[in-house]
């Protein structure tokens, strides 16, 4: 018995193993994305929200995204394309904000106080639920239709589980370097102070690098969605611009395809995301200017 049962355990691990890989990319832009949420905080609040970001993601993995998408395959596959199409533009949305704020536009008026905190936590959980979609469906796009309702399950509950740490534990190490680097400046040895001090001057351009990651994650991420989705559903000319592209370049090496691949996503997802920036604005003013109206009157 208890070897039949470990033997369980050994395909779910595999089967877990080999599934998770093909979703190695996203989970990198998850990592580079989450950081920039806690950017800014003061240092003792930094790892709660990293603590709270990452329940949050737990619970769309395991209440909302895994029940779902078992249930969908099973009874309403054709679902599934038209909600990643909506995660993956509302990551443009979210990118191109980010990209305007570079050039000045603010969107929103920033409120200092707790709200604050409970708005990054908010937006970072959101944004993981689209990203954690992602990355389950693929895994489960990847495991073998004949591998069984609780063998699917089990391999689904180990990659949801390891991502999350892999995820989060990262960030949580990242976000407290500059605490390490604290600490070895107090050190005894002169070289270590000096390690201590290069690692706490270059964590401000450290963060800003992750945040232009993340947005460009975001934009790469969300339109490599929309693109793929789209092709599932009803539009397949954005997808065949990407193969032929890809087609094109193969002969340099993965590497430059994944490049092309990435490139081509991007600037779909920043034309997207630019759009969807454009209507919200429009409607957000027209929805203040009828306020201001009925104010008056």
């Amino acid at each position: 018995m208890s070897v039949g049962l470990l033997a369980v355990v050994d395909d779910i691990l595999t089967a877990a193993l080999k599934a998770s890989a093909k979703s190695a990319g996203v989970v990198i832009d998850d990592a580079a994305v989450t950081p920039q949420y806690v950017h800014g905080l003061t240092p003792a609040r930094e790892l709660p929200v990293v603590w709270r970001i990452a329940l949050g993601s737990i619970f769309n993995k395991f209440v909302i995204i895994i029940p779902l998408a078992l249930l969908l395959s099973a009874f309403a596959p054709w679902v599934l394309p038209w909600l990643l199409i909506i995660g993956g533009t509302y990551l443009c949305f979210e990118g191109a904000e980010k990209v305007t704020e570079w050039f000045g536009v603010h969107h929103a008026a920033k409120d200092d106080g707790p709200r604050d905190e409970k708005k990054l936590v908010a937006g970072a959980v959101r944004t993981d639920l689209i990203l954690s979609a992602e990355i389950m469906l693929i895994s489960l796009a990847n495991l073998d239709p004949d591998f069984g309702l609780w063998p699917t399950l089990g391999a689904l509950i180990v990659i949801g589980f390891g991502m999350t740490v892999i995820v989060y534990g990262s960030v949580a190490l990242l976000v407290k370097i500059d605490d390490i680097g604290l600490r070895l400046m107090k050190s005894p040895s002169r070289q270590v102070r000096r390690s201590g001090a290069r690692i706490v001057m270059s964590m401000p351009a450290v963060f800003r690098f992750i945040s232009i990651v993340g947005t460009v994650a975001m934009l790469w991420v969300g339109g490599h969605l929309v693109i793929a989705n789209l092709a599932e559903t009803f539009w397949h000319a954005p997808y065949d611009l990407v193969h032929a592209a890809t087609e094109a370049v193969a002969a340099a090496g993965p590497v430059v395809v994944w490049l092309t691949d990435t490139a081509i996503s991007a600037v779909f997802g920043i034309i997207l995301g630019l759009i969807v920036v454009a209507v919200v604005t429009a409607v957000s003013r027209l929805r203040t200017r009828d306020r201001s109206k009925v104010d008056a009157h």
